[in-house]
């Protein structure tokens, strides 16, 4: 998109409704997914029409993180830039990724792989303990991405964990 360039630390602004707001920040770009953007999604819901301060958003609750092409949502005109705040924080979460997916036979997986951003992925098998929230780690397309901050969840066909 001309005249905005995407850098880690951007805020972007999403209407997820006719009088509803959420945001997300890009966090880091993710070697072991493809070099994808990583962001993540805050759970505040705000008016369309506030223009909440850009630390208070930062500094909210996270709702969940996501590989996405920020760059590809913003042509389509899903979310639109808001500013920057910096971002050096850890990132603790653990990502998940089934080698059944795409098998529509198979409802239920236990052959999961887990990694942390930029680490390398793991063979687990079955998902047990934290690793049962470690989140969806295939890189998902604008619009996925804006119906879970919509609904909480995403609506393409992926395995469950047993």
């Amino acid at each position: 998109m001309p005249g905005v360039r995407t850098r880690k630390g951007n805020v972007f602004s999403v209407r997820v409704g006719p009088t509803d707001t959420r945001y997300f920040q890009y966090i880091a770009n993710d070697l072991t997914q493809l070099n994808s953007d990583v962001i993540r999604a805050f759970k505040k819901v705000y008016p369309n029409d506030s223009k909440p301060d850009l630390q208070e958003i930062v500094s909210g609750e996270v709702e969940f993180y996501a590989h996405v092409v920020v760059p590809l949502g913003l042509k389509m005109k899903l979310w639109e830039k808001v500013g920057n705040v910096p971002f050096n924080g850890e990132i603790e979460v653990y990502f998940r990724g089934s080698q059944d997916y795409g098998n529509p036979a198979i409802k239920c997986s236990e052959s999961w792989l887990v990694w942390r951003i930029n680490k390398e992925r793991q063979f687990v098998g079955r998902l047990a303990g934290a690793l049962r929230v470690a989140e969806i780690g295939v890189v998902v397309a604008p619009k996925d991405l804006v119906d879970r901050m919509r609904t909480g969840r995403y609506h393409f066909v992926y395995p469950e964990m047993k």
